[in-house]
């Protein structure tokens, strides 16, 4: 039985002195490769409530995962119970991938200090991560978030400009830094409140259930909601400064826009001033597919890009990808940029292993295979059940839609999070996003396979069918943590 000491709030007043309290740990069961003195679920979570911000997203908060351990697609928690990851896009290519691991090893036991002094290991992976852009995109700055790189995108984007104005995306995410909540419609509460006056927010590019869903020519009319902002900035007598977007969206709902889009939306950007801003965190490093970043897909050009999430599969590092002309207009704001632990070494030698991998294991033209033969079986479970609206997706960025009818597409939130409920008690993880918490989303590991998609079809088949046939789909709603109040939504 193993012991944890720590102090008790108040002293003991027999001997002036902070009184003690000992928590018995449990030793462990049924999974001989973990630490002997690992907290039970239990005391984990207890510790957990009393010193860690309960405001913090925590996934089932009426019965969470407690994961112990990964390896490429799979979780293990602390019974030794194997889970599928279908949404962890930042173990990019598989938790704990060994050529990772042994690169941060290495380096690590050899040197760690920060971008002020040279080293191969920056300047390598700097060559490197440019050379996988279109030009003139051919400078970087690296950061550690993709809250940090989206953050010095907007100062970028500024600086060049002259401009104040910024126009998002509705149901847009982009960060936690204040900068990045102010232009991330779907971490709103209030949407007057919460929306400072120099952001501007036109239609998400949503072709099944989105404003000009039923148009003509969607990608044109969507187009159209930037250049109508354009020309309110102007005439406000305002400058517009950056149009921000995430290549697809993940958070607003698996979101492609539709072919064209970002073509013409670009164009009036320019057209006016502003810079051309395309977030990659969720999104680069291959998940699509056809291609190594998502707006190529869209064929256009962005003049800035930032990318994070899967760049050190699991190690914190992103960056902002640039032109040189874009990147020296941050003299304007400050004489040099530096990042405390930006650009180190042991996180270079990371980024380095990831490319390696996602190039050595071919993982794009995986990703293209694998992504299309789960988005046609996800086609075949919409023929076959009512309660799916829609599926959409490319490459291992994947969502169905669930919806309570067909015609007027009604959210179907609370099947959503009966779905996610019961998809964990097969050991299967996914999640639920979107404005109305009803897109089930699928952004698995790169090394996903088409047997996993096969366990994945399965078990979502069998699960929407009892949903489906369920006079009640909101019993287990609390397992998953969910908005207390409906996201916000603006478009002008």
């Amino acid at each position: 039985m193993h012991k944890l000491t720590k102090k008790r709030q108040g002293s003991d007043t027999s001997s002036g002195c902070s009184s003690l309290i000992e928590l018995e740990l449990s030793p462990q069961r049924n999974n001989s490769d973990l630490d002997e003195s690992q907290l039970t679920k239990e005391e984990s979570l207890k510790l957990r409530n009393q010193h860690y911000a309960s405001v913090t997203s925590l996934f089932f908060r009426h019965d969470p995962l407690m994961i112990v351990k990964g390896k490429k697609q799979y979780m293990y928690d602390e019974n030794g119970n194997q889970y599928l990851d279908c949404i962890n896009n930042v173990a990019h290519v598989g938790h704990c991938h060994p050529a990772v691991t042994a690169a941060a090893t290495q380096q690590i036991s050899q040197l760690y200090t920060n971008c002020r002094y040279l080293n191969d290991n920056l300047s390598t992976y700097a060559h490197r991560i440019t050379e996988l852009f279109p030009q003139p995109l051919n400078v970087c700055f690296l950061t550690n978030s993709g809250s940090e790189a989206n953050d010095l995108a907007l100062q970028l984007a500024r600086a060049h400009s002259g401009g104040t104005e910024v126009i998002t995306l509705d149901a847009a995410y982009h960060g936690h830094t204040r900068s990045c909540m102010e232009i991330s419609p779907y971490k709103w509460v209030d949407k007057v409140k919460d929306k400072p006056s120099y952001v501007h927010v036109a239609s998400s590019p949503d072709v099944y259930g989105g404003k000009h869903a039923d148009a003509e020519n969607p990608a044109h009319e969507y187009a159209m909601d930037v250049k109508h902002i354009i020309n309110n900035i102007k005439q406000d007598g305002k400058q517009l400064s950056s149009f921000i977007m995430e290549s697809m969206q993940s958070c607003g709902g698996q979101i492609l826009p539709p072919s064209g889009y970002m073509l013409e939306a670009f164009r009036h950007v320019h057209e006016a001033g502003g810079l051309c801003i395309a977030d990659e965190v969720q999104v680069g490093f291959g998940r699509v597919g056809t291609h190594y970043w998502a707006f190529e897909t869209q064929g256009a050009l962005p003049d800035i890009v930032t990318i994070g999430k899967p760049m050190g599969n699991g190690h914190p590092i992103s960056g902002v990808i640039t032109s040189q002309k874009v990147a020296e207009s941050f003299r304007k704001i400050s004489d040099h940029y530096f990042n405390t632990f930006a650009g180190n070494p042991v996180s270079c030698a990371i980024g380095h292993a990831v490319l390696d991998v996602i190039s050595d294991e071919k993982l794009l033209k995986h990703a293209e295979i694998v992504g299309n033969y789960a988005l046609q079986g996800m086609q075949k479970l919409k023929e076959k059940h009512q309660l799916i609206g829609d599926v959409r997706g490319i490459g291992l960025f994947l969502g169905m839609e669930l919806v309570k009818d067909r015609t007027k597409k009604t959210p179907a939130t609370d099947e959503a999070y009966e779905i996610l409920h019961r998809m964990k008690e097969r050991f299967i993880i996914i999640s639920v996003d979107g404005p109305n918490n009803n897109v089930l989303k699928f952004k698995p590991p790169m090394c996903f396979s088409k047997d996993n998609t096969d366990q994945l079809l399965q078990a979502l088949d069998d699960v929407i069918t009892n949903v489906s046939a369920s006079d009640d789909s909101s019993s287990n709603k609390k397992s998953m943590e969910v908005p207390k109040v409906k996201r916000a939504v603006l478009v002008q």
